[in-house]
């Protein structure tokens, strides 16, 4: 009977799914910004969700992730349980920081998100709307103080174009440049600048409460959560969509790769990733594999192009 037990008990253990792996995912930023929330929205639905059994997060800040992804890159090599978020920001940094380390240096995974950038000011600003907004930049650029990501991200690129747009020189603007999100937000909310500009997401709260007014968004079309007018619709032919991305460590084989990828599938295709996007106002931008491989390649190309044409890099 003993031996009849034992039996089933290693039949139904053989039965079940082996316990998920544990995960670390760096975000190269300082808590509160968008590489923050990222990761930590990873960890709470791959927790949920049983994808993993444990998911710690870590944040390395510095130089718009370059100095997360050199740290990232020496130190996590064949490593699978390593994890790095990182996106149009970092793609910026690796270029206008003339970083040694680049994405070419990890294995990117998965683009996992969009959302549109937003332009604000604290609601005690006399600023009321983007074009009285655009009016005080042409009569005096360095006079119009932008808190906002790091050098030569999205938010930085963003500003550069709208200065081009409305016909003032990108390379006089006054951009002041913080490691993390709140940081970024304090600094508005206190009016030690003129206006911020960041992911719509980190900006909603803040409007919602009445402490914030929205001026525009970035991309195209009118985006969820807010009424705020679109750049192109007030006249400035801007659009722009920031992206996230989640990469692993460098030297992994086809199968840990594969196992990876595996998991950041399930992620993705998780009730619980699908509400949070929901939450957050988040795009699903999912792609994955040699699509998001050759996307990320056209991505670069772009980004240098601009770059170089608002004056951040030669």
């Amino acid at each position: 009977m003993k031996h009849m037990l034992c039996s089933v008990a290693f039949t139904l253990a053989l039965a079940l799914p082996a316990a998920a792996d544990d995960y670390m995912i760096m975000a190269p930023a300082a808590p509160g910004g968008g590489w923050d929330s990222t990761a930590r929205a990873m960890q709470e639905v791959m927790q949920a969700e049983g994808i993993a059994a444990s998911v710690q997060v870590q944040n390395v800040p510095g130089a718009g992730g370059t100095v997360g992804l050199a740290q990232f890159a020496s130190s996590a090599s064949g490593d699978a349980s390593q994890l790095i978020v990182g996106g149009y920001v970092m793609v910026g940094a690796i270029l206008t920081n003339e970083s040694p380390v680049s994405l070419a240096d990890v294995t990117p995974i998965a683009r996992l998100t969009g959302e549109a950038v937003g332009i604000a000011v604290s609601s005690s600003s006399p600023i009321q709307n983007i074009n009285e907004l655009v009016e005080m930049m042409k009569a005096d650029p360095g006079a119009v103080s932008w808190a906002g990501g790091s050098a030569g991200g999205v938010d930085h690129i963003t500003v550069g174009l709208l200065a081009k747009a409305a016909g003032v020189d990108p390379t006089k603007i006054n951009y002041v440049a913080f490691s993390g999100g709140g940081e970024a937000l304090a600094a508005i909310l206190g009016n030690q600048v003129t206006v911020g500009i960041s992911g719509v997401g980190e900006f909603l709260p803040q409007v919602e409460a009445g402490t914030m007014r929205m001026l525009a968004v970035s991309t195209a079309d009118k985006w969820p959560g807010t009424d705020a007018p679109t750049l192109m619709e007030s006249g400035y032919d801007v659009n722009v969509q920031n992206w996230r991305m989640v990469a692993a460590a460098p030297g992994l084989s086809d199968e840990q790769k594969a196992a990876v990828a595996a998991d950041i599938d399930a992620l993705v295709n998780s009730a619980g990733w699908q509400a949070t996007l929901e939450a957050k106002g988040w795009a699903n931008t999912y792609l994955a594999g040699a699509d998001f491989d050759a996307q990320l390649a056209t991505e670069i190309e772009a980004t240098t192009a601009v770059l170089k044409d608002i004056g951040l890099v030669k």
